[in-house]
């Protein structure tokens, strides 16, 4: 017998979620779920500024960068004795 009534039970249940889905409703809980469609104006373009203010970021830390480079080397260059015997005298 409980067989029977599991079986009616899940046949009632289908057309009656049917009509619940396609229900305003249904439509309105779906639409929830999906989240709002539009990003909000303010929105965007704050995230245009983010944006731009991370390639900005990303541009100056390679010239620190490259800064940093040229004063290792021209840190060595003077500190290296050698390579002051290697130049040229200057014309007199």
């Amino acid at each position: 017998m409980s067989v029977i009534a599991l079986i009616l039970l899940v046949a009632l249940l289908i057309p009656i979620m049917g009509i619940v889905v396609d229900s305003p409703i249904g439509r309105a809980l779906a639409r929830r779920l999906e989240g709002p469609r539009e990003v909000p104006p303010g929105l965007a373009d704050l995230a245009k500024k983010v944006d731009l203010l991370e390639a900005e970021v990303d541009d100056l830390n390679r010239n620190v960068q490259a800064l940093q480079d040229e004063t290792a080397f021209l840190q060595r260059l003077l500190a290296d004795p050698s390579t002051r015997s290697t130049l040229p005298r200057p014309p007199a």
